[in-house]
């Protein structure tokens, strides 16, 4: 698995939902969600929490509570998300089981996976000291080894 599956899939998985079912008008609750993805409510919740930090989501208080998209959809980003989601700590679950994740989350990853994978098997080592050398990276001289019997 080269992408983190636990943390990212989970991240785009909650902020499908809550653009799916709510949106930038409507509220949508923690207990809802994890319901439809088929997690544990109180795993999700640092979770829930570093995308709201990071102004992905808004929490609303009270009995109409619950979270909607911080901006519009279109404004939101898949890196964002991913970023969001590095800054919540361990989650419970490893992969989500509702609808929208089944049909389009997990086909998303494997896409992705996929492209990551041709794009490391495309690149070399060699490439890789190109690279260093165009931005004028050096590697130290190094000195003879001077034995002495």
């Amino acid at each position: 698995m080269l992408l983190r599956r636990e943390k990212g899939l989970m991240a785009v998985a909650v902020m499908l939902d809550i653009a799916f079912h709510g949106g930038r008008n409507a509220t949508v609750s923690a207990a809802d969600i994890a319901e439809r993805l088929g997690l544990a409510r109180r795993g999700m919740e640092p979770l829930l929490q570093a995308l709201s930090r990071a102004g992905l989501l808004e929490s609303l208080r009270g009995p109409r509570g619950g979270y909607r998209l911080g901006r519009s959809a279109r404004d939101i980003r898949l890196d964002e998300i991913l970023s969001a989601s590095a800054e919540a700590g361990e989650l419970d679950e490893v992969a989500a089981s509702g609808g929208l994740a089944r049909a389009v989350v997990l086909p998303l990853w494997a896409e992705l996976e996929a492209a990551l994978a041709a794009r490391l098997a495309a690149v070399s080592l060699d490439e890789l000291l190109r690279r260093a050398r165009a931005a004028g990276l050096r590697p130290p001289a190094s000195e003879p080894i001077a034995f002495v019997i």
